[in-house]
């Protein structure tokens, strides 16, 4: 296969209209800064970088913070790097290829839904752990899949044909569409690769990825919850923390090590590069990569912006969340049936839960909306002074446009929380006014189609849903919607109504409260089947607000959306030429990203320090038997009463999580951390609550990552699980001595 071009740093770009031509400025130090000397490495903390584009300023910052590895090291297409044991997994969080054959390291919680299809009452995997002593033992996972970065390429100007400046945003993000269109089709890749093109710098550049997808993925082993998700939601986002927050699968290829559909006569995967394994731990101000697929960040946002999430969505979001989760938990600690089913649901809405209550008490205790209110103040003064006159109106502009979009967010942020997320039945409705719609816009083959997917969707939805606890959530956050969300988007269906009692009619009558009655409801003729909809209670209650939400609240969101996009974009190239050295790094959008930084304690308020690791001394500390957030399991217990800590101990103790500076967020879980050697230390989960904010604010002071410490994995898969056949397929190194 041929090389494609590389990617080439097109930072400021202007779009120029005369000429028709896309004018593509490379300015270098505009984004890039000047490498800070070695007093100032805070400086140098934070951002995630395009992993192609390290060479020069970004190879310099990670030497000085302690690397001994090249950019090429780390990014390389002709010859096997880092990026090739780096894989996006699941769609949603990151894992890291750590033997020759296959074997993939990731998450507890990124496989976590894997690890409960498997579970049943009598085989509790969740409860006990599973771990594979042999490939045949291995369970396959058919819904699951894994995506290599296989190259990428620069098509800024590619993506920008045809562009004018007196165009508006809708006629320009059609042929931008348009040439994605053209590009992703006429792209070099062999045929069982893929491509995409994402956009970074909020739309001043694009890139393609050439990509490779192996959809054999197989549950090799996992803790139990108790090592796994050890402190459970009230450590969640925490620091000190102490988890062992991984589980490992392997993926299988073809004869030709290509992807293929599951089946008996695939063997697992040979990789271009898996990651070997130091067993000298971490110390204070030791280097760290994290490499990974952060899913989104907003950096650049106005202060307007930022004040709006903070203290507008964000505790609407936080209240919704709040109800829904006290109600699910009370009935999880009484019902080890709901208890399996509800796992992975209340994880996953807890989870963001938490992280908004830290990133709105984080933003304000940075002070992050008056620093930003102090740049754009600077930025303003520069303008006037250069006569930037295209630049003058961008924050006046976000000013008016945020106030116009605040009450359509906050509605529409309502209906994604109750209608969508967090009352199961109302997102069953939806799925089923989908179907009708379907009916309406492209007649009986569109309704045959639509009908197959959603009735394969709630196969999914009730082999875990429970009318009995999804009842009273619904109740409490509907009546949470009518007191609370703008009244203009308020359904008739939901005026004047006594709630009690409508909850009561919905879940008597509903078919749609079981699959049995569900599948009796969607048979029949297209029109006999909308009829019977129509009759039912609770699809005529959620109805209007899909309604709503589909005629009124996405229009309008999307439009507003589409000028502040456009605004944001002016905003970003703005910024890199006003402020030419400043470090600017692209936005995470879910592309193969490095963050670099060092191990490092943290104070978070006056008079506390946090040392940089944790050991299982405070697992022992924090347990509670029979506590489902802090029992441990009575081996664990043993192993730690008998300081039998193998090879993987450390002065007589057994490390378990450790913190750095690197830039981390969403998808980052399961990142691998990779010494300066570019080995594997340890395995990225989380961010500490402090700094939450770093999503819209990176605060190098107080931001820290967490990881499990590879030594505690490994002790836990050697001396807890006893699984030696995985530990033999690794490989071991020693850097340090």
């Amino acid at each position: 296969m041929k090389q494609m071009k590389h990617i080439k740093l097109y930072f400021l770009v202007a779009l120029l209209a005369i000429s028709c031509k896309t004018i593509q400025e490379t300015n270098t130090t505009a984004v890039k800064g000047v490498a800070p000397k070695a007093q100032d490495l805070s400086e140098i903390q934070g951002g995630m970088w395009i992993p192609s584009l390290l060479e020069g300023m970004n190879e310099r910052e990670m030497q000085l913070l302690g690397s001994k590895m090249t950019a090429k090291d780390i990014y390389d297409v002709n010859n096997s790097s880092l990026k090739d044991a780096v894989v996006h997994f699941n769609g949603g969080c990151t894992s890291e290829i750590i033997s020759p054959n296959g074997l993939l390291l990731t998450n507890h919680h990124c496989g976590y839904g894997a690890i409960q299809s498997h579970s049943t009452v009598e085989n509790d995997y969740l409860k006990d752990g599973f771990w594979a002593m042999n490939y045949e033992e291995e369970l396959p996972n058919p819904s699951m899949d894994v995506t290599f970065i296989k190259r990428i390429d620069d098509v800024t100007s590619e993506v920008f044909n045809g562009i004018t400046e007196s165009m508006d945003e809708a006629s320009k993000m059609k042929i931008i569409n348009q040439n994605i269109l053209k590009v992703v089709k006429t792209v070099q890749k062999e045929d069982w690769q893929d491509a995409n093109v994402k956009p970074i710098y909020h739309g001043n550049q694009y890139l393609l990825f050439v990509t490779e997808t192996f959809n054999d993925l197989r549950l090799v082993g996992a803790p139990p919850t108790s090592i796994g998700k050890f402190g459970a939601d009230t450590d969640n986002w925490m620091w000190p923390r102490h988890t062992g927050d991984f589980s490992m699968f392997r993926i299988y290829a073809d004869a030709n090590n290509r992807p293929a559909n599951y089946s008996k006569d695939n063997v697992p995967y040979k990789p271009n590069h898996y990651l070997p394994i130091s067993l000298d731990g971490v110390a204070e101000g030791d280097f760290t990569l994290v490499f990974g697929f952060p899913g989104r960040t907003n950096e650049y946002l106005p202060a307007v912006g930022v004040d709006q999430i903070a203290n507008v969505l964000n505790p609407a979001r936080i209240e919704i969340r709040d109800n829904a989760l006290k109600i699910v938990d009370s009935f999880m600690r009484k019902d080890a049936d709901i208890k399996i089913k509800y796992a992975s649901k209340y994880a996953s809405i807890a989870n963001y839960w938490k992280k908004w209550i830290g990133e709105s008490q984080g933003i304000q205790k940075s002070n992050a909306i008056e620093k930003k209110r102090e740049l754009e103040a600077e930025f303003t003064k520069i303008v006037n002074e250069k006569d930037l006159v295209g630049y003058k109106s961008l924050l006046s502009d976000f000013e008016k446009l945020y106030k116009e979009i605040e009450s359509v967010s906050l509605a529409r942020e309502y209906w994604m929380e109750i209608a969508y997320r967090n009352v199961e039945l109302l997102g069953i409705t939806f799925r089923a006014y989908q179907l009708e719609q379907a009916y309406v816009k492209g007649g009986e083959p569109a309704f045959n189609k639509a009908k197959e997917s959603v009735l394969n969707t709630y196969k999914g939805i009730y082999k875990n849903y429970s009318a009995k606890v999804d009842k009273p959530v619904f109740e409490k956050l509907v009546t949470l919607y009518v007191e609370k969300s703008p009244k203009e988007y308020l359904p008739s269906t939901m005026k004047g109504v006594n709630f009690t009692e409508l909850t009561n009619n919905i879940y008597a009558d509903s078919k749609l409260t079981t699959l049995e009655g569900t599948e009796k409801l969607l048979s029949g003729t297209p029109e006999e089947v909308i009829k019977k909809l129509n009759e039912d209670k609770a699809y005529a209650f959620g109805k209007e607000w899909h309604t709503i939400f589909y005629t009124e609240l996405e229009p309008k969101f999307h439009a507003l959306n589409l000028e502040i996009d456009a605004v944001q974009k002016e905003y970003m190239k703005a910024l890199m030429e006003v402020f030419p050295n400043n470090r600017f790094f692209p936005d995470a959008n879910s592309t193969l990203r490095v963050t670099y930084g060092q191990v490092r304690g943290y104070e978070p308020r006056d008079g506390i320090y946090y040392e940089t690791t944790t050991y299982l001394d405070g697992v022992i500390e924090k347990y509670v038997p029979g506590d489902y957030e802090f029992d441990m399991p009575k081996k664990l217990l043993d192993l730690y009463n008998a300081k039998d800590y193998g090879q993987y101990g450390e002065s007589g103790k057994m490390p378990v999580n450790f913190i750095g500076t690197n830039h981390t967020t969403g998808g980052n879980s399961g990142s691998p951390a990779i010494d300066a050697q570019g080995n594997l230390i340890g395995l990225n989960f989380d961010r500490v609550w402090e700094g939450t904010m770093s999503d819209m604010n990176y605060d190098p002071d107080i931001c820290r990552n967490i990881m499990v410490d590879i030594r505690y994995v490994l002790f836990i898969i050697d001396k807890y699980a006893g699984a030696k056949n995985l530990i033999d397929e690794m490989t071991f190194v020693h850097p340090k001595k």
